[in-house]
This record gives C-alpha cells, structure tokens and sequence, in this order.
C-alpha cells in the first residue's frame, strides 16, 4: 500500500498573530513597546533623584528654621559668638621680648615662621609660648588664649601690680 497509495498534504499551518499586537492594531494606533521601556528607565530614575532632593532641601530648610529648644521663637546662630579679645591698654601689659630671649622655641604658631633673634617678640604668661609681636597681638586682640596650649588669659594677668603683696 505504500506505493501506489496517495496521502493528502498536510494542512499549512501559519502561526497567529499576538492578541495585544491585533489589538493595537484594530484600534489604529501604533504602539511601540521598546520606546515606552525606554523612557520609563530614563524617566523614573531622574524623577525618584529629584523627589530626593526636594525632600533634602526641605529638610535642611526646616532644620535652619525650626531648632529644637528654641522657646522664644527667634532661630539661633550656629555659631555663637565667644568672648571678645584682648584690648590695646591689656596688650601693652603683656611681656615683649626679643627673638633669643624666647624659652620655648622660635617657632610662630600663628603665620608659621620663624623668630628672629633680633625681631621683637610677645611671651603669653603663663605658658611661656613666644611669637612675633604682630602676630601675637592680632590673635590676643581677637581671642584670649594661647595660640598653641589654648592656655586662657586671666583677668587677674592684667591687674595693676601696685595692689599685689611683696
């Protein structure tokens, strides 16, 4: 039977088409799915770093304008303001000495440089810590400490030395 028998042809099978791709097409739009994955990778991230940031923003303005302890309603400096310097009449009290006479080194903690031997130089009482006169008396006109120890200058340093017992 195999050799003279005729068997049909097979049905031709053709594959059928995605419904969403039908449908796209039945409503006459065009859709592409490639595009919309594409924007959505680039779009969601750029919004989520900006919603971030707005957030951030907020915060550090609600930070700056709303301190915790604040009774009175005013906001506070950061930074509060310390205690004023040294006056001129308090730092013509204090020892000036000459470069050589310096105990503890002749090295200038405040600009970093060396005193000469001939250059005039201030001691801080107290600690003993030399520097150039300048240099000195801009930063004890600025804050009553030592530059290097941080050592404060008493009120007492500058009483008038008629008053103390021999």
């Amino acid at each position: 039977m195999r050799h003279g028998a005729h068997y049909p042809p097979p049905p031709h099978l053709t594959p059928a088409p995605s419904p969403t791709l039908n449908a796209a097409v039945a409503a006459g739009g065009h859709e592409h799915p490639m595009l919309v994955s594409v924007f959505l990778a680039l779009f969601l991230p750029c919004a989520g770093m900006s919603a971030v940031f707005i957030v951030y923003v907020c915060l550090l303005w609600y930070a700056s304008n709303y301190r915790t302890g604040n009774n009175s309603g005013s906001s506070l400096a950061i930074k509060q303001v310390g205690e004023k310097g040294l006056s001129v009449s308090e730092l013509e009290k204090l020892p000036k000495v000459t470069g050589k006479e310096l105990v503890l080194g002749t090295d200038c903690a405040v600009c970093l440089d060396e005193v000469e031997a001939d250059q005039p130089a201030r001691m801080v009482p107290g600690c003993n810590h030399g520097f150039h006169l300048e240099c000195a008396d801009t930063w004890l006109s600025k804050r009553p400490v030592c530059p290097v120890c941080r050592t404060k200058l008493e009120p007492t340093l500058f009483d008038d030395p008629s008053h103390d017992n021999p």
